[in-house]
């Protein structure tokens, strides 16, 4: 279904002055093989944008609060296209040209259009998503047995396909590639309220390609994925969120050879990662498993700065609140 999207996207955009889009990712528990609750699977994916033709994108670290985790602003700048381009329907130079002469023969800018203060807006991005995916489904294949539902969302774009029988929800997030690396900005929030300018950094594509790594490491009667799921369902309703727990196994798969991770194995492993979260609730600390982390495979590639940066402890909130931490201990 995304591919058929990315067909029409690319058709659609060729010659325009909004982000170029290229071929989805699958993050996320779905495309990692252990959703919590296979009745209710949301397919998550991640969009990959670079600038159009005049464009280019700059990436800034947002200081305004002092947080662990690192928030980007976009800045969107045009850039001068006189030695390239020839003169005619969206060809005229955004710096060199008549602001007139723009307005009568040129569409607007990607400034002009999905920025705020020359920054790239996530909610007019994800608007803008919207109209698109509404405006190609009736060119797909699947538009003839699928029926679409748009959900609403105000930083990614939801919706339902369903055909009487079935039904699959997807999540398109999108979000600017770190050099060649494998974390993004991403507009997927984490607080409650995140700005409309702020991309979070990402890491979902990273941690996906380590599930990918150790899928093809393990045995074929593995168990590490059921260990995972049945922990996250376990444990729903309590305090402790599924990517605290999804932190603790990626630990483990890192540590415990994946020969002992077989079906014989299964109540051991769970006890570890029980242990595990006892452990790292006492002493208040459980580390990010990307950031900082430079025993990752080879493959996976990180940012000099995210690969060298201090490690980022996910209970920081235990640490400094002690109410808090009687509380985990007792959920626990």
């Amino acid at each position: 279904l995304m591919d058929s999207f990315a067909f029409y996207f690319q058709r659609v955009l060729s010659d325009s002055f909004y982000p170029v889009l290229k071929r989805a990712i699958g993050v996320g528990s779905a495309f990692e093989g252990w959703s919590p609750r296979e009745q209710d699977v949301v397919y998550q994916v991640l969009v990959p944008m670079t600038p159009p033709r005049g464009h280019s994108f700059h990436l800034e670290l947002d200081t305004a609060e002092h947080r662990l985790a690192r928030n980007f602003r976009i800045r969107v700048q045009q850039e001068c296209t006189c030695g390239t381009a020839r003169r005619g329907k969206n060809r005229l130079c955004f710096l060199h040209h008549p602001e007139e002469e723009l307005r009568r023969n040129q569409d607007p800018s990607l400034v002009d259009t999905l920025c705020t203060d020359s920054y790239l807006d996530v909610r007019k991005t994800a608007r803008w998503f919207y109209q698109l995916v509404r405006a190609v489904w009736p060119a797909l294949l699947q538009a003839h047995e699928w029926h679409l539902v748009l959900l609403p969302s105000r930083r990614s774009c939801q919706f339902k396909v369903t055909n009487g029988r079935e039904s699959f929800r997807i999540e398109i997030l999108f979000g600017v590639r770190q050099g060649d690396s494998d974390v993004f900005v991403s507009s997927q929030p984490r607080e409650a309220y995140t700005s409309s300018t702020i991309w979070p950094e990402s890491y979902a594509v990273a941690e996906m390609k380590f599930f990918k790594y150790i899928a093809r490491q393990a045995p074929s009667d593995s168990v590490h994925l059921n260990c995972l799921q049945f922990f996250t369902r376990v444990q729903l309703g309590f305090g402790f969120s599924t990517y605290t727990i999804k932190t603790i196994v990626m630990h483990l798969l890192s540590i415990i050879p994946v020969s002992q991770w077989c079906r014989r194995h299964f109540v051991q492993r769970l006890i570890d990662i029980s242990e595990s979260l006892r452990t790292c609730v006492e002493v208040r600390r459980l580390n990010h498993f990307i950031v900082g982390n430079q025993r990752l495979p080879e493959e996976i590639r990180l940012p000099p700065e995210v690969l060298t940066a201090s490690l980022w402890n996910l209970f920081h909130d235990l640490e400094m609140d002690p109410v808090a931490h009687s509380q985990a201990m007792c959920q626990y």
